[in-house]
């Protein structure tokens, strides 16, 4: 072990530009190790708190105790960056042994009596301390975090929750580890050339491409979203179109070694279960408490407004496929793989508006600088590449960002396609985040991860709207990190409730197609022009096309979210028959399915969305008002109206309740009426 310690570079300083991890020097076989040295040493801090023999203070308790377990927080950090990002066997196997270590860890910290009796001292005389807003929040914060997780409970009832927590911790590593491995494994392999017919080209040399490189002869189509979206809206071959959508809509639902329909019975009886151990009539309760919506009510009423308003949307969307379809004359009713074909027949027909003619336009490069134009615009942010810096995989770029001072504001790190060792979808992340020390402000270091279409061997990376407006989507979460303006990392950057944390990501999305960005990126990548205005309206006319089916399949998985979280305790389900039930209470038609099935709804039982999916149509609602407000201004650059987002959103982090930080910017609560109209669903 001392070897290991003395060679691990987990556990030296790193030496690196920044001091970002040196991701080139770190083996597997170092983890292990430094996860037991990076506890271990949280452990001597904490027992260099609860050993004291002076009174709390908020300097030598709750400082202390922010200041605690930074190594194992930096170690933790890299790891599991990586498992998302660049995973391995190797690393699968790490995660299942650490998880319930882990989870063993924090437990002996929250229901640690000595440590707790401290922090509950120092809350229950806070008036008389003279704090700061941000120290009285940062009190309230892990007061509450202690009391959540278990401090006041009976020596039994903590007994019990170290062992749901150990369950939970396996839990949601197996169901994140079998959704990889099975959107990994299915492959579409087509040989006949005709099957290919109504493909883009971009798409069928990406499947050769694919093909080619799993050593396999013909067309190679995945469940990875870059392959399997835009096959659905464009194959022609019907029965194919069925296999893929089956294949996708059925992930981890086969009865094998890579189901999860256990996991997640498991998973909701165990948060229900563990919700009750701690006071609260349901998991959803317990999580929304801490949340701008409060209680599973107030969350459902919002989706159930939106619901009224969308499903009949929905309806007549499907009365208008199938009316194309009849007169088609082959006697055929609309499915649910025939959706995404039929509708971009219909977008096409009623627009006149093709997105694959978009691509063009849409060049991956070309949208980062369109991306960094605006981040300019509003906050003076420049962009500069670094080559001789450390990454994580050889695809990763990196970027030093400073301000219009020229001064460090942070680093980015980019990582844009698919591969087998990522996960799906897109997300922001932190290898390190912003706080204040001795020396001043510690920059943060934010990652952006995606699944984008690659480049082929003819063109460059040549993104569809929808994906560039996904680029614009992340980088709002990485301004909020990066922008980050507060003492303590606990409350830092995106340290905030998960329906407020979606307003400075969603907002952002707006930017990406107003005319003053697109003539700044949307350049042809062959011939350099500008993409066309009458090609801009007509997308900016069809983006409300389809509305009823994205809003319905979205709240579809929203409702279903709530659903599992708000089952009484000692209720059993069987995962799929209890989807179909809510699915038919609420009145999903059968042409469509929820964005996210039980067994493949990575968010909510493996990415901490659980009881939270709602928040982005609550923050859409946020951010479709505070857009409203620069167009209230006469200019979607408005500098007033950008300093006042960046010093009252961006900067604040979760340093003050979210309601107070949008009506300091809004100067008044957000009005529902900007989310209908953005939707096309007044």
């Amino acid at each position: 072990m001392e070897q290991t310690t003395t060679l691990n570079p987990l556990l030296q300083a790193y030496n690196t530009p920044f001091d970002v991890p040196p991701f080139g020097s770190i083996a597997h076989e170092h983890y292990l190790p430094a996860f037991e040295a990076g506890m271990k040493e949280h452990s001597k801090n904490i027992d260099l708190i609860t050993n004291l023999q002076t009174p709390p203070s908020f300097a030598n308790t709750m400082e202390a105790l922010e200041k605690s377990g930074k190594l194992l927080r930096n170690i933790s950090t890299v790891f599991f960056n990586l498992t998302s990002a660049n995973t391995s066997p190797e690393l699968e196997e790490i995660s299942r042994q650490i998880a319930p270590v882990l989870a063993r860890h924090a437990d002996d910290i929250y229901l640690n009596a000595t440590l707790f009796a401290r922090i509950k001292a120092l809350y229950e005389r806070q008036d008389a301390l003279e704090l700061t807003g941000e120290q009285s929040k940062l009190l309230e914060k892990v007061y509450k975090d202690f009391v959540r997780n278990g401090a006041n409970l009976d020596a039994a009832k903590q007994e019990r929750l170290r062992e749901i927590n150990k369950q939970l911790s396996l839990l949601t590593v197996r169901f994140g580890q079998n959704l990889l491995a099975e959107t990994n494994h299915y492959e579409l392999l087509i040989t006949d050339q005709k099957d290919l017919a109504g493909l883009p080209a971009s798409l069928v040399e990406a499947a050769a491409l694919s093909a080619k490189e799993a050593g396999k002869e013909g067309w190679r189509f995945t469940l990875h979203n870059a392959s399997v979206m835009p096959f659905l809206q464009y194959a022609d071959q019907r029965h194919l179109r069925k296999e893929i959508y089956n294949a996708y809509v059925n992930r981890c639902n086969h009865d094998d070694e890579r189901d999860n329909k256990e996991i997640v019975t498991q998973l909701a009886a165990l948060r229900a279960e563990k919700a009750v151990l701690l006071g609260y009539a349901s998991h959803a309760d317990l999580i929304l408490e801490e949340n701008m919506a409060k209680t599973p009510a107030k969350a459902n009423a919002l989706l159930q407004q939106l619901w009224t308003a969308a499903l009949p949307v929905a309806k007549q969307e499907a009365k208008e496929m199938q009316a194309l379809m009849d007169r088609e004359g082959k006697g055929e009713q609309l499915e649910a793989w025939d959706w995404f074909y039929y509708a971009d027949k219909v977008r096409k027909e009623k627009y006149n508006y093709d997105a694959e003619a978009l691509r063009p336009y849409f060049k991956l490069d070309n949208v980062r600088e369109g991306l960094f134009f605006v981040a300019k615009k509003l906050y003076g942010l420049t962009f500069h590449p670094l080559k001789d810096i450390p990454v994580y995989h050889e695809e990763v770029s990196a970027y030093e960002v400073k301000d219009e001072n020229s001064q460090l504001v942070g680093l980015l790190y980019l990582d844009f396609h698919p591969r087998s060792s990522k996960r799906g979808g897109a997300w922001m992340t932190s290898y390190r985040k912003q706080s204040l020390n001795e020396n001043g402000r510690v920059a943060p270091v934010i990652s952006i991860v995606c699944n984008f279409s690659r480049p082929t061997s003819t063109q460059p990376a040549l993104l569809t709207p929808d994906e560039a407006e996904t680029f614009f989507h992340e980088a709002g979460h990485a301004l909020h990190g990066l922008l980050s303006n507060v003492t303590y990392e606990t409350l830092s950057g995106t340290s905030v409730p998960r329906d407020f944390v979606e307003l400075p990501s969603q907002v952002m999305e707006h930017w990406a197609f107003e005319p003053e960005v697109l003539e700044q990126y949307a350049k042809h990548y062959e011939t350099g022009e500008i993409i066309p205005a009458a090609m801009v309206e007509k997308m900016k006319a069809a983006l409300k096309f389809n509305q009823g089916f994205a809003t319905v399949e979205y709240l579809a998985a929203a409702l279903l979210d709530m659903s599992y979280h708000t089952l009484a305790p000692g209720r059993t389900i069987v995962p799929l028959v209890f989807e179909k039930e809510e699915m038919e209470n609420i009145g999903l038609i059968p042409q469509i399915a929820p964005r996210y099935r039980s067994t493949y709804f990575q968010h909510i039982f493996a990415g901490g969305y659980s009881a939270g999916y709602y928040s982005y149509i609550w923050s859409e609602v946020l951010d479709s008002d505070a857009f409203a407000a620069f167009k209230e201004a006469g200019n979607i650059f408005d500098p007033a109206t950008a300093t006042s987002f960046r010093k009252n959103i961006l900067e604040k982090g979760g340093t003050e309740e979210p309601m107070q930080l949008y009506t300091a910017f809004r100067k008044r609560e957000p009005d529902v009426k900007y989310l209908l109209q953005h939707r096309g669903l007044e």
